[in-house]
C-alpha cells in the first residue's frame, strides 16, 4: 500500500512538472508585465561561451522566474500572505489598511552632490531660479510606517537639501503644504506620487513666488478619467488589498488654451503631444496620461498674452504640475534631465528664460547623475 501511494504520488509529480514545462516553453509569452510596469526576460540563446561563463544559467533562471505559469496569480497570492502574516511589507512596500508606502526613503543618499550641480547652474544663469522639493508618499504619511522606518524622515533630508542650495534660489516649501493637508487625497494610494489635487495645493504658493495670483479652485472643471490606477507601489508589491486610484484632468472654465504641445529627443524629432493623452490610460502606466510618455523636451503655447516664457526642469512630478501654469505664460518648455544622455545645452538655452523653475521628487534628488546634466 506504502509502495503504491508513493509511485502514485510520483506519476502525479511527473505529470504536473510535465505540464508545467510545456506551459512554460511552448505556451504564450507576454514581452512586458503590465502589472509589474516592466520588460520581462527573453528565452537566452544557447551557445558554448554562454555555457561555460554561466550566464546561460543566470539568464534561464531569469526565464523561468518571469513566464512561470500563473505567476501573476501566483504572486498577487503570496504578496496578500506576507501581509497577513509577516510585518506587513512585501518588496519593500509596507501595507497599511488603506495605502501603501516605500519603507526605502530613510536609506537614500545625500543630495549634496546634486544642490552642488544647482548651485553650479545658478552661477551661470542670470535669471531668476525657484527650487520645489516634492515630497513622496513615504514622507507626508512616515507616521504610518514602524519607528525604525522613521530614522532619516523625508522632512529631514529636504530640509538638509534646501540648506545646502544657494541663498539666491527661492525654495518653496512643499512638505509642510501637502503635510497640512494629508488627510485629503493629495497622494495616490499605490504609488509615491502626488494626485493632480496635491500638485494643485502647491501650485498656488509656487505662482505667487514667480509672481501671479492663483487660479481659483472653483473654477477648475475636474474630469475623474479613471478610477482604476495602480501606481508604482502596487508594481512592486502585487498587493490588491487597497483600493485603486482615481486619475484627474483639471481644465480652466473660460482661462487660457493650450495652442500647441510639441515633444522632441535628443536628435531633434519632434512628435505631436497633448497636455492630457487619455490614450495614455490604455498604455502600461496610466500616469502617462499625463503630457504622454516621457521626452527630453517639451514645448508648450497657450493663449496667454503676456510673452512670459518659463523653463521647468522636471522628473515625473512635473506631468501633472505643469497644466495648472498654463493659464500664466505665453510659453513654458519642460525638459526631463533623466531622459536626456548629454547635455541640457545641446536642446535649451536658459537665458532665453526669464525664469527658470525647478520641481523634482526627494526620490530624484540622491541621484546626481541627473543633474551633472545642466552643464
Amino acid at each position: 500500500m506504502h509502495n503504491a501511494v508513493n509511485r502514485a504520488t510520483a506519476v502525479l509529480m511527473l505529470i504536473f512538472i510535465s505540464v508545467m514545462s510545456v506551459m512554460l516553453f511552448f505556451g504564450h509569452k507576454d514581452k512586458r508585465s503590465e502589472r509589474e510596469n516592466r520588460e520581462l526576460a527573453a528565452l537566452p540563446d544557447v551557445g558554448l561561451s554562454a555555457m561555460r561563463d554561466g550566464s546561460f544559467a543566470k539568464d534561464l533562471e531569469h526565464y523561468t522566474a518571469d513566464h512561470f505559469p500563473l505567476r501573476d496569480k501566483l504572486i498577487a497570492w503570496d504578496a496578500s500572505i506576507e501581509a497577513q502574516i509577516s510585518e506587513r511589507i512585501v518588496n519593500g512596500v509596507y501595507i497599511t489598511g488603506d495605502r501603501l508606502i516605500d519603507t526605502g526613503a530613510s536609506d537614500r543618499e545625500s543630495a549634496d552632490r546634486s544642490a552642488e550641480a544647482i548651485n553650479r547652474f545658478r552661477e551661470k544663469y542670470s535669471g531668476a531660479v525657484y527650487f520645489v522639493c516634492v515630497p513622496t508618499s513615504s514622507g507626508v504619511y512616515a507616521e504610518s510606517l514602524p519607528p525604525y522606518m522613521q530614522k532619516n524622515t523625508e522632512s529631514r533630508q529636504i530640509t538638509a537639501l534646501y540648506s545646502s542650495l544657494s541663498q539666491d534660489i527661492r525654495r518653496v516649501d512643499a512638505y509642510n503644504i501637502l503635510k497640512m493637508l494629508n488627510e485629503n487625497y493629495v497622494f495616490y494610494r499605490t504609488d509615491t506620487k502626488w494626485t493632480s489635487y496635491g500638485a494643485y495645493c502647491v501650485y498656488r504658493t509656487v505662482i505667487q513666488k514667480l509672481g501671479f495670483s492663483p487660479t481659483a479652485y472653483d473654477k477648475y472643471t475636474i474630469d475623474h478619467v479613471t478610477d482604476g490606477f495602480r501606481g508604482d507601489l502596487y508594481n512592486r508589491s502585487q498587493y490588491s488589498g487597497v483600493k485603486p486610484d482615481i486619475m484627474d484632468i483639471y481644465r480652466c472654465s473660460g482661462g487660457a488654451e493650450v495652442l500647441g504641445c510639441v515633444g522632441s529627443d535628443e536628435q531633434g524629432n519632434t512628435y505631436e503631444r497633448q497636455l492630457y493623452d487619455k490614450n495614455g490610460l490604455d498604455s502600461d502606466y496610466k500616469y502617462d496620461m499625463y503630457m504622454g510618455a516621457p521626452l527630453p523636451l517639451v514645448k508648450l503655447t497657450t493663449s496667454v498674452n503676456n510673452e512670459r516664457k518659463l523653463l521647468v526642469i522636471t522628473d515625473d512630478f512635473g506631468a501633472c504640475f505643469v497644466p495648472f501654469l498654463t493659464q500664466h505664460y505665453s510659453e513654458i518648455d519642460v525638459v526631463r534631465p533623466s531622459e536626456m544622455s548629454g547635455q541640457m545645452s545641446s536642446i535649451i538655452d536658459p537665458d532665453k528664460y526669464e525664469q527658470v523653475l525647478f520641481l523634482f521628487g526627494i526620490d530624484s534628488m540622491s541621484d546626481s547623475t541627473i543633474f551633472e546634466k545642466l552643464g
